[in-house]
């Protein structure tokens, strides 16, 4: 095998680390390359280090990569070290990467660079300390230990930032850092240069967020500019000049969806899951046929879908001949190739309903947590996974009876005799791709303990036949034939569904799901597809997200508690805020939670004051001063600047949306969105459009530059905002090729001439009464609606009003927005500037120091009238 490693890139400690330990039980070619040189022949962008396997395949991840090596040395996973792994890649990294880029690039020192991942090292400190081990798994070194000292060694091989409190830290780095497979890492690619041999490296990389003491929503800070070199600075303008020329014939594709801007042949779907016993059970409920409580909830959820404006090419079902087909001939071709079992099953039948429980029809005391109202096939408060006869002290759902054990006949998928099939299936698909790490650990683990036949046959009457003689009595489990609904959904669309389906060569398939959903779509359905063997497309990426809590408790539908998607239509806040706001605290790397008072800071702060202050003032300044015209540009080498950091930020964009990376992409729009800004701010077009004809030209270079900005913006938003994005780009008037490609450069896309339309306000103001109300209806309120409470009562208890209070960082960010609106609105004053243009920057800080004391959990202060002379 051949490992490939450049000097000076951060990722090559480890793997030369690990390669260091693993000499002699393999044979290793160790070759330096520059790196910008393209190793692997399939990737688009060059990519170090790499280890090329004797098979031909290819590792780039640097930890699958020290994975392999430790493997090879006859290590044994463990479920700790994982862990650690998980953390070093959602939580170490990031920090570590702005503490570098700070040290490195910006020339930072002290606590500016120790600040960042200050969290991170402590974390490392106190559990080592609390296992009383050298390492990190335990008393001997193992791959976590490798991995993270291979990330922290450029930072921490400097005495001043491994702090001397952190002692247990300090007595591990040590311990590593002098055994010789680390000391050879480190001189191959440091090459005694310390830290400053990453600077090349770090230069090329997007500028990092810092983690340090963010909140899940992760407060916005001053942005601070990269450094930028005069060739980046060269090919934005070059990029810019060329303008709509360089946009591709338009494909026939509809929809803001973020491939489609990229010109991507997309296929966007989804569907009602129809069959199971949640749908038997739902039915009895309601006194509705299986069928008919199908229909009105598949037209209530494609109602919320498009009120939401999520623009599926189709939105189906599995209630359909289709599903049927193709479950049953995946069924068929699996019991011809041996892999579908039968036996007798131990299952609950209750007496008095005459018939076998299904899992959903039980409730019990799950045998693992105790949890008391378990269901017959998963445990919701652990999540494990339940037969139903494990269940202790069970209850018939109908009727309340207990039910009793009786053997019945079922056929199971053999999933131990697929287990080979699948990890090779695996391991080519998971190097490289972008399966979160949630995913991939849910994954593994379930092979971990090894794969067990599972039953694929319910006693139900609402479900896909099962094709077998001595089964016709029975139908498909709906985990079985559930994720099938995505084959028969699209073969609903297009009879063209097999070129979807059947072409894992040219098709990648992304997938999208909470944590819980994990195993069908990893597991159970590639086992199902892989034992086929008729060439399914499988999923290439699969994008699990964490929990999202509401307020500081979780979401309870029973209860009342938390907005549900067919309620936000009625709290009178457009989908387009929801979708933002979702968005931004999308649970990511972990959980994340919703909060009243947070949205409200954010549609204030982010869209009113940030985002939509920009687009507006772009637009107005060409109304207002160029008669609707977009003015022409003369740009200054500040100018240049300007493109060159807005091209940055849209491709760093564009790299986190094609890692999947949905909330952090959103906020390289609010950060370009700021840079406009502060360039109006600092610029001032309304004054230099009264100086002279020099101060004229500036006062036009300055607005067109701005409001092709705002059309850029309107762009990155569509998958975002999209009624928001229309919008703009009616208000602009963007040309058409414009509003549906986007390519990776800034391009001017409004030259001068153009005509603008009206422009008008984009969002508005939440106030805090609105907040306040929507609080208490969706705290448990809304239940009350449903209740008759016109009956006589006792006389009601007075109320007491409560103060909630944001974060600190709300409260922080709010006050340095007060007080950078004072200084403009001072500035303004003292210049004597137009009195409304005074009185509009001032009603901005009254807002603001309002929203502040709100936070604050004080009663906003009444305005003050002027005192009589």
């Amino acid at each position: 095998m051949r490992l490939f490693v450049s000097e000076g890139v951060p990722g090559c400690l480890p793997v030369l680390a690990a390669a260091g330990r693993a000499r002699g039980r393999a044979e290793v070619l160790i070759s330096t390359v520059g790196p910008e040189d393209c190793v692997v022949p399939f990737l688009t962008r060059p990519k170090v280090p790499v280890l090329q396997l004797d098979s031909g395949n290819y590792l780039f991840s640097t930890s699958a990569i020290c994975r392999y090596f430790f493997l090879l040395s006859g290590w044994e996973q463990d479920d700790l070290t994982n862990q650690w792994l998980e953390w070093e890649a959602t939580e170490l990294q990031p920090a570590l990467s702005a503490a570098l880029y700070y040290l490195v690039v910006q020339g930072k020192k002290g606590e500016d660079v120790l600040g960042s991942v200050r969290r991170a090292l402590t974390h490392i400190d106190h559990s080592l300390s609390r296992q009383n081990c050298p390492f990190l798994a335990g008393e001997t070194e193992s791959l976590a230990d490798i991995v993270l000292w291979g990330a922290l060694y450029p930072l921490l091989q400097d005495p001043a930032y491994l702090p001397e409190e952190l002692s247990a830290l300090h007595s591990w780095f040590q311990t590593l850092s002098t055994q010789e497979p680390c000391q050879r890492a480190a001189e191959t690619v440091l090459k005694q240069q310390g830290v400053l041999a990453l600077r090349p490296y770090l230069q090329k990389q997007p500028q990092p967020s810092p983690t340090e003491g963010r909140a899940v929503t992760n407060e916005p800070e001053e942005e601070e500019l990269a450094t930028l070199s005069e060739e980046e600075i060269a090919m934005a303008v070059t990029a810019w000049e060329k303008g709509l020329e360089s946009l591709p014939p338009l494909r026939p594709q509809q929809n803001p969806v973020y491939s489609r801007l990229r010109q991507w042949n997309t296929l966007y779907l989804c569907g009602t899951d129809e069959y199971g016993t949640a749908t038997e059970t739902k039915a009895l409920e309601e006194g509705l046929t299986p069928q008919e409580i199908c229909d009105k909830y598949h037209i209530i959820h494609a109602d919320i879908y498009r009120w939401f404006n999520i623009s599926f090419d189709i939105f189906g079902r599995t209630t359909t001949p289709q599903q049927t087909k193709i479950t049953q001939d995946i069924f068929q071709q699996l019991l011809k190739r041996g892999f579908v079992l039968q036996d007798t099953v131990e299952q609950l039948r209750c007496e008095h309903c005459a018939r076998f429980l299904a899992d959903r029809f039980v409730e019990g005391v799950c045998p693992f947590c105790g949890y008391e109202e378990a269901r017959g096939d998963q445990c919701d408060k652990c999540g494990k996974l339940i037969n139903a006869v494990e269940l202790k002290k069970p209850q018939c759902k109908v009727c309340r009876s207990c039910p009793v054990v009786q053997s019945t006949q079922h056929l199971f998928l053999d999933l131990p005799k697929l287990e080979k099939r699948l990890e090779e299936w695996l391991g080519r698909t998971l190097p490289g791709s972008d399966w979160t790490p949630n995913a991939q650990f849910i994954t593994r683990s379930w092979l971990r303990d090894g794969l067990k036949p599972r039953c694929i046959t319910r006693d139900l009457k609402w479900g896909t036949p099962v094709p077998l003689e001595g089964f016709e009595d029975k139908v498909f489990y709906v985990w079985f034939d559930a994720t099938i609904g995505y084959l028969s959904i699209t073969a609903n669309y297009t009879d063209q569904w097999e070129r979807w389906w059947k072409n894992p060569e040219q098709v990648d398939l992304y997938q999208f799901m909470a944590k819980d959903n994990v195993p069908f779509h990893s597991l159970v359905f590639p086992c199902s597809a892989l034992g086929a063997e008729d060439n399914y497309t499988l999923v290439s990426h699969l994008i699990a997200t964490e929990y999202l809590n509401y307020e500081d408790g979780k979401f309870s539908k029973s209860r009342g508690v938390g907005v549900f998607g067919d309620m936000a239509q009625d709290t009178g806040i457009p989908a387009d805020i929801w979708r933002f706001y979702l968005l931004y605290i999308r649970p990511e790397g972990q959980d994340s939670a919703f909060s009243w008072t947070d949205l409200l800071l954010k549609n204030n702060s982010e869209l009113l004051n940030n985002l939509g202050n920009f687009i507006n003032r772009a637009g107005m300044f060409v109304s207002k001063f160029f008669g609707g015209y977009v003015p022409e540009m003369v740009l200054t080498p500040d100018d240049q600047r300007l493109l060159a950091h807005v091209t940055l930020e849209l491709q760093h964009y564009h790299q986190l949306l094609e890692k999947v990376r949905i909330r952090d992409a959103l906020r390289s729009i609010l950060t370009i969105s700021r840079h406009g800004n502060q360039y109006i701010q600092v610029n001032e077009p309304w004054k230099r459009i009264k100086g002279s004809e020099a101060d004229r030209q500036r006062a036009g270079t300055v607005t067109g530059l701005a409001v092709n900005i705002a059309a850029l913006l309107s762009v990155m938003l569509q998958p975002y905002m999209p009624t928001v994005s229309a919008t703009i780009q009616a208000q602009l008037q963007l040309p058409p090729p414009a509003c549906s490609i986007l390519l990776t450069n800034f391009l001017c896309t409004l030259p001068a001439g153009h005509q603008i339309g009206t422009v008008s306000p984009l969002f508005q103001k939440l106030e805090n009464d609105q907040i306040e109300s929507l609080r208490q209806r969706f705290g448990g309120g809304q239940l009350e609606e449903t209740f008759d409470l016109k009956a006589k009562t006792s006389p009601k208890p007075a109320v007491v009003e409560t103060v909630t209070t944001a974060r600190p960082q709300q409260i922080q960010a709010l006050m340095d927005e007060v007080t950078k609106q004072g200084n403009i609105v001072r500035e303004l004053k003292a210049q004597k500037a137009d009195k409304n243009e005074v009185a509009a920057e001032v009603a901005k800080l009254l807002d603001l120091k309002k929203q502040l004391a709100v936070a604050e959990g004080k009663p906003p202060e009444a305005p003050k009238g002027k005192k009589k002379k």
